[in-house]
């Protein structure tokens, strides 16, 4: 049977392509229909991406009169149709007019943005089938109260994460049990082996039963990850307010000019620089030139001849270690198994990698030469190191931005000596910024880091993703840019990063608590958010946050060291404070190439 609220006129949805005038309507009369068995609803509303309005490119859906349909010959138009009793729970912002739903499994709809009105009449549909409330924490938020099975089949749950091909009941009894004996080590055991998984996702997905075998041969592995000793609670003091942080301008052109010597070329102003450059970024035509220094290729005193003569001996070296790799033959390669697996595993990654970016788009593409020859030289660079999965994404915004291979590849030496810890075969690099992201949770969100535990999410692996690849996956390319110049000042900590997992994490609070997401719940949420996160709010956020903690009196000396608040007296020689600033050393997740010529081993 069909309920219909209104009969006055129907509505349907047509998909557009490109740029067009408007087409005016209103939601005065529409139908929202309620199937059986599976309820659903389709509302008069324009359905588009959940991203800011600036995204221009991104298809689009537009209420339209069906008398205006054939205006649009082609297109086949497409109802928007929702299962209830998915529903958990849905927010409503901007004055009424845009409209989230979100289900069981922690997903999020699509936005849908009501043009020339607000959503009350599609909302008013929604309560006449379920039961809701207002959340306490977060007045746009309506909680689902209509009774759910919360004990839904574990069969299900994985299905949803496509870690499995058929039957994957004893895997999954077998995980479950493990995870409850000990959760940190077997989840980080787990999951630490997909990351091809959660790295490349459609159209290059891998095949269910490929995932499957990595789930089956890391379930029945014998290794054992022990944690870092760390308390699991601490006492965290009261947290004076967050001030209000805004975004300023990138760095323009005259300021990077008034910043070098005129004689000698050299940046004579490093500390106000790399301020701006945190504030606001860089103006999109400096970033050739500025990121050369963000990561180390230029020393930041160096002079305009020093970098010349730099450049020179970069370029022979460059192409010494690319000769080595390319003048190796067939049977060395067969008695070379390491090089070939890695050799294999970066062909394989280069063809999937940015596919949908003008730089790497179509077949036969030479840039995707450049990738691969860049990678396969990093390999006799830093054969300890060599390749692993989510290398390629790193070099891709440095390559599309320099276009140059020697740069290009000194550039990604540079974040790679950053972030080599992420690529640890053990994964103890990704542990323990897992395990600080933990604490700076604990202290600015303990509620949240809390729920977190008793949902068995405190090892926070959901955002592996998110520390393996420093957000790749997580914005656009040209937001990727901003983000990065702004981590790579280390301003105000090294670990700022860990920050931006706290302030993405605060501001999914309200939805992962009031919905009482669980474990696999709150993994496929995390995951959603890609491409759907305000980057300025997350990086305005951050900031907050570490103004907040740095002036929190008492503060957890643990919290402290991963914020680089620890002061030592330069008077003391006790064993206890060497002790100390060994492990602020090895806190610091970032090794300082621009400032220090010390080798990290």
């Amino acid at each position: 049977s069909e309920v219909s609220d209104c009969t006055e006129q129907d509505w349907s949805l047509v998909t557009t392509v490109g740029q067009r005038p408007r087409t005016i309507s209103s939601n005065s009369g529409y139908r929202a229909s309620l199937r059986q068995p599976l309820p659903s609803l389709c509302p008069p509303l324009r359905h588009r991406r959940h991203r800011r309005s600036h995204r221009h490119h991104h298809r689009e859906y537009n209420l339209v009169k069906p008398s205006t349909v054939g205006s649009y010959d082609g297109h086949k138009m497409q109802p928007v149709r929702i299962e209830l009793r998915e529903l958990k729970s849905y927010k409503v912002k901007k004055h009424g007019q845009n409209l989230i739903l979100m289900q069981n499994d922690g997903t999020s709809h699509n936005a849908f943005y009501f043009q020339y009105g607000n959503a009350d009449c599609f909302v008013n549909a929604i309560r006449a089938y379920v039961h809701t409330r207002r959340s306490a924490r977060d007045r746009n938020l309506f909680i689902v109260l209509e009774e759910k099975n919360e004990l839904q089949s574990l069969n299900h749950s994985f299905a949803e994460l496509n870690l499995f091909p058929e039957n994957p009941t004893d895997v999954v009894w077998k995980f479950m049990s493990n995870l409850k004996h000990r959760p940190y080590e077997t989840t980080m055991e787990t999951f630490s082996k997909l990351t091809d998984v959660f790295l490349y996702k459609p159209p290059e997905q891998r095949p269910e039963d490929e995932v499957a075998d990595l789930l089956n041969r890391s379930l029945s592995s014998g290794e054992m990850l022990t944690g870092d000793g760390e308390e699991d609670y601490q006492i965290v003091p009261s947290l004076p307010p967050r001030p209000t942080i805004t975004r300023g301008h990138p760095l323009t052109m005259e300021q990077w000019t008034h910043a070098l010597d005129p004689t000698t070329g050299m940046v004579v102003d490093v500390d106000g620089i790399k301020d701006i450059i945190f504030k606001g970024g860089v103006t999109p035509c400096l970033r050739h030139v500025v990121w050369k220094y963000l990561l180390g290729y230029y020393p930041w005193y160096s002079t305009t001849q020093e970098q010349q003569e730099l450049r020179k001996q970069k370029v022979e070296e460059y192409f010494r270690m690319k000769l080595q790799w390319r003048s190796m033959s067939m049977a060395q390669e067969e008695r070379f198994s390491d090089y070939r697996d890695r050799k294999s595993l970066i062909e394989k990654d280069v063809n999937r990698t940015d596919r949908n970016h003008p730089f790497f788009e179509g077949e036969n593409n030479a840039n995707l030469g450049l990738l691969y020859d860049i990678l396969m030289t990093y390999v006799m660079y830093n054969f300890d190191l060599g390749y692993v999965q989510g290398m390629s994404d790193l070099l891709s915004p440095i390559l599309i931005l320099l276009s140059n291979e020697v740069d290009a590849f000194w550039c990604f030496v540079g974040l790679m000596d950053r972030v080599f810890r992420n690529f640890d075969m053990d994964q103890a690099g990704m542990k323990k910024q897992l395990s600080q992201l933990h604490s700076l949770l604990a202290a600015a969100e303990p509620e949240l880091a809390v729920y977190l535990d008793q949902n068995d999410s405190g090892n926070m692996f959901f955002c592996f993703r998110w520390l393996l690849v420093l957000f790749k996956r997580e914005f656009s390319h040209d937001e990727i840019l901003r983000l990065w110049e702004t981590i790579f000042t280390d301003r105000p900590c090294p670990n700022f990063h860990l920050l931006l997992c706290v302030a993405i994490l605060d501001c999914e609070k309200d939805i992962l608590i009031e919905n009482k997401y669980q474990f696999n719940e709150i993994l496929k949420h995390i995951n959603d958010l890609s491409m759907k996160i305000d980057l300025d709010e997350v990086i305005c956020r951050a900031e907050s946050i570490y103004i907040q903690l740095a002036a929190t009196p008492d503060l957890p000396t643990t919290v402290k060291r991963i914020l680089g608040l620890v002061v030592h007296s330069p008077n003391s020689g006790s064993s206890d404070d060497e002790d100390d600033l060994a492990n602020d050393i090895d806190d610091c997740e970032t090794v300082h190439i621009a400032d220090a010529t010390t080798d990290f081993t």
